[in-house]
């Protein structure tokens, strides 16, 4: 065997060493938090450090600019993780030492690294209640804080609150779409954009009207118990082994009486009469079998006929739409596993703006992103328990016919509530049956009429002159 070069030799070494430093695992938890940034957010506090301007109080407002194609409306969601993360707001020094390491902060006054290492959230905090019905232009969180510290969380609140709100949103209409008596479980880990995310999807979804998540993990967090079937891979390795698909059921049962069994492996319909078979004469207990592809509308509807008093569950890719479909076509399903579709799809696109400085007003005016100056609010309007119209106008307006929605939820560095999922989740049925049959509809919905108040057009009027 030729040896290399000491060169060479040397160059493997350092590239092993360096290797060996690095975090391969990439896990994240709660400590590293402060780090989960864009470096943009860094350097421009830095900025404000050096410039004098870091202390100054600053607003900024988190909402979107439009709706997701084919939304009507979206539930607010993440709140919950945002103020732990506000609460837990810190840099150690060790993550101090790895900015510095880094050589682009070498230019940056001292002070920068002094309040980073004193840093805590000494803050306010606005948001409309998680499970709440917003719009475009709404702001669903204000945060209101010295200016380096409230430039500084930008990057997770967003990450938290857009993809919650997301999956919240969904669930919502997936649940208005199946019905209130649907059994609806949440399968997406394995499609979720990361293990964190496949958490918060879960969260999300459970706070927003579904009933259970595979999830393990997720369950048992937040003190649910989780829920499923069986994959194809048990059904072919035990009816490889013991001889036949009847043999996995049983043995399957052997060790989880009653558990709904996966049908479609082989021959659905076949399945269906042998399980009809041996429930008729006592040798089984079936809660529920799973169908997870082909005609789900002709399956469901043959399966019925042969077990007529077992509830059938389906999955496979479905959404709200495709369950609409197969409820119009006579489908005769009882519940429905969400996964792919849930935890993916457009995504809501939330901004976060500054919109006053030291009491100065401040909007952004590029082309097609303008932005609403000033601190404000949304105040709802309803009749008979029916939103009307929302108002976005500014927080020293007030009304006695309309309903305030942003609430303070974190006042000077301490959070001021704290809510159960089952809290969350009443809230979102509330809002589902608060939006007018247009809002819900999943074709071509229409929001409800948000109009821009008149102090608020003034006060926008006056900050672009």
């Amino acid at each position: 065997m030729k040896i290399a070069p000491d060169r060479n030799r040397l160059h493997l070494v350092n590239l092993d060493r360096t290797e060996t430093a690095q975090d391969k695992e990439l896990t994240v938890c709660s400590e590293d938090y402060s780090l989960l940034t864009d470096l943009y957010q860094l350097t421009m506090a830095a900025c404000y450090v050096g410039e004098g301007l870091d202390r100054r109080q600053a607003s900024f407002e988190l909402f979107v600019r439009r709706l997701p194609e084919g939304f009507g409306y979206l539930i607010a969601m993440g709140l919950q993780q945002a103020v732990d993360y506000l609460e837990k707001f810190r840099f150690s020094p060790s993550q101090i030492e790895a900015l510095q390491a880094t050589g682009i902060f070498d230019r940056v006054p001292d002070r920068f690294w002094s309040l980073l290492a004193e840093t805590r959230f000494t803050g306010d905090v606005w948001a409309v209640p998680e499970g709440t019905a917003v719009f475009a232009n709404e702001p669903l969180l204000r945060v209101e804080a010295p200016l380096w510290q409230a430039q500084l969380v930008e990057t997770y609140l967003l990450n938290t609150i857009n993809y919650q709100t997301l999956i919240a949103t969904k669930a919502a209409r997936v649940r208005d779409v199946a019905g209130p008596e649907a059994m609806l479980l949440e399968f997406g880990t394995r499609r979720a954009f990361s293990p964190q995310a496949s958490v918060w999807a879960a969260r999300a979804a459970l706070a927003a009207g579904l009933d259970a998540t595979s999830n393990v993990l997720a369950a048992v967090k937040l003190d649910r118990k989780p829920s499923g079937t069986m994959a194809h891979s048990l059904v072919m390795a035990l009816a490889a082994t013991a001889g036949s698909e009847a043999e996995a059921f049983t043995a399957f049962h052997r060790y989880f009486p009653g558990s709904p069994l996966l049908i479609d492996t082989y021959d659905a319909i076949a399945a269906a009469q042998m399980l009809a078979e041996q429930v008729k004469s006592g040798e089984m207990e079936l809660s529920g079998v799973r169908l997870d592809s082909g005609d789900l509308v002709a399956l469901s509807q043959q399966v019925r006929s042969h077990l007529p008093n077992v509830p059938i569950f389906a999955s496979g890719d479905l959404d709200e739409w495709e369950i609409a479909r197969l409820k119009n076509a006579g489908a005769c399903i009882d519940g429905y596993g969400l996964g792919t579709r849930l935890v993916t799809g457009s995504p809501v696109n939330g901004v976060y703006k500054l919109v006053e400085i030291d009491g100065i007003p401040t909007m952004k005016q590029s082309l097609n992103k303008t932005t609403y100056p000033g601190r404000k609010q949304i105040f709802r309007r309803l009749e008979n328990g029916l939103i009307q119209s929302d108002r976005l106008g500014l927080v020293t307006e007030n009304s006695q016919e309309e309903q305030p929605l942003l609430q303070l939820a974190f006042r000077d560095g301490q959070r001021l509530w704290d809510e159960t999922l089952e809290q969350i989740r009443d809230r979102t049925a509330v809002s589902i049956a608060s939006l007018p049959p247009q809002t819900r509809q999943i074709d071509r919905p229409i929001p409800p009429p948000i109009e821009i108040s008149d102090a608020l057009l003034k006060l926008t009027q006056q900050t672009k002159r």
